[in-house]
């Protein structure tokens, strides 16, 4: 009982928010001390030892002959200062503050730094701040270039080439919009031949006075069934090839073009606020943000160049590409065009195997359960 006494009683006292003792509740620890020992025991001193902190005093209490009945002993409320006494007392196995002040590590633990760290909601807060400049900056741009009053730069030769690529994208989609169209027509009409072969191969069966005829129609209206199918195969690899083309190749270079405007804007946004913080009175006050918006537009200017640079090399490969695909598309839709209406079925079926395009062949039934057994 006089061992645990000790113990218990580190555990209560108070400390500040720095580690330090704090004697306002040091008369409250002592009347709690003398409670808590028995009559019986004549101890003059009592000697405890904080530990877990460090602290000038030894925290020496004298405890004279104990007069009157014992107390029952009263109930533990903690104070904010003594929770935290207690926290640190458990941490007493691991430092030993011994009576010259110098404190020992015998045990190592886990040691939590509280370091300085940025705050996300200022970091947004900047970045919004940021954006939302900038977008004044470019929204002031482009208004002033609508009504006339803004100067905006403009490099004549890449400018033409942008335009032509944006003519001639309308175009292209024109052709492609067309050609799906016949592709719908000629599986229309491929299918309306196949119908009247069939059923003209089932009269032939049924009419004997009319058998040749009705054959002769049926095979007919097979043949064009067929040669329409291989055609309809050579306008769908038409129509997939210049889609890929425009839908594709070309709308990635229209990307490159559009970050190629926004930067342009931006250039000549900061470009302008530039010319006029120059023209404005320079002193101790304006040289600072002279400065900084001669760096920011040093960087949209370098920004500028190199999609400039991006778009140039685009619209190069894009035209060296375009002339390629349209070439070989060109010489396949007219080939098989001018095969099927000839009646050429084997320059037909020679022109599809000249590009490497391959049938599912539509036409053909699918096999009944029999066979496939």
């Amino acid at each position: 009982m006089a061992q645990e006494s000790p113990k218990n009683s580190a555990a209560e006292i108070p400390v500040t928010s720095n580690g330090e003792v704090d004697d306002s509740h040091e008369h409250g620890f002592k009347r709690d001390l003398k409670r808590s020992l028995p009559a019986g025991l004549g101890l003059s001193e009592t000697q405890i030892t904080s530990h877990g902190f460090e602290s000038t005093k030894e925290g020496v209490t004298e405890a004279g002959a104990f007069q009157g009945s014992p107390a029952p002993p009263l109930p533990s409320v903690m104070s904010p200062g003594r929770v935290a006494a207690s926290r640190l007392a458990q941490q007493g196995s691991d430092l030993i503050v011994p009576a010259g002040g110098q404190r020992t590590q015998t045990k190592s633990g886990p040691v939590i730094l509280a370091d300085e760290t940025k705050n996300p909601a200022m970091e947004k807060l900047e970045l919004v701040r940021k954006w939302s400049l900038n977008t004044y900056k470019c929204t002031r741009q482009i208004i002033s270039e609508k009504l006339g009053r803004g100067s905006r730069t403009v490099d004549l030769e890449l400018e033409a080439q942008i335009d032509i690529l944006r003519d001639n994208k309308k175009k292209y989609e024109n052709i492609l919009k067309l050609a799906q169209t016949l592709s719908t027509q000629l599986f229309q009409m491929v299918h309306t031949q196949r119908q009247l072969g069939d059923a003209f191969a089932d009269l032939s069966l049924k009419s004997l006075e009319l058998h040749e005829e009705f054959g002769y129609n049926a095979d007919t209206q097979k043949l064009l069934a067929k040669n329409g199918e291989t055609l309809l195969g050579a306008i769908n690899f038409f129509i997939a090839s210049v889609n890929t083309l425009v839908n594709k190749t070309i709308e990635d270079t229209l990307m490159t073009v559009k970050q190629y405007e926004s930067a342009r804007i931006e250039y000549d946004a900061y470009r302008t606020d530039l010319e006029e913080l120059n023209l404005g009175p320079r002193d101790a006050n304006t040289l600072p943000k002279i400065e900084q918006s001669q760096h920011l537009f040093q960087a949209h200017k370098e920004k500028y160049d190199k999609m400039r640079n991006d778009v140039s090399i685009k619209l190069k490969f894009l035209e060296e590409n375009k002339v390629k695909v349209l070439h070989n598309q060109l010489v396949l839709f007219h080939n098989a065009i001018a095969a099927y209406f000839a009646g050429n079925q084997k320059q037909l079926e020679q022109t599809l195997k000249q590009f490497h395009i391959k049938l599912k062949n539509p036409g053909v039934d699918a096999p009944s359960w029999l066979e496939e057994q």
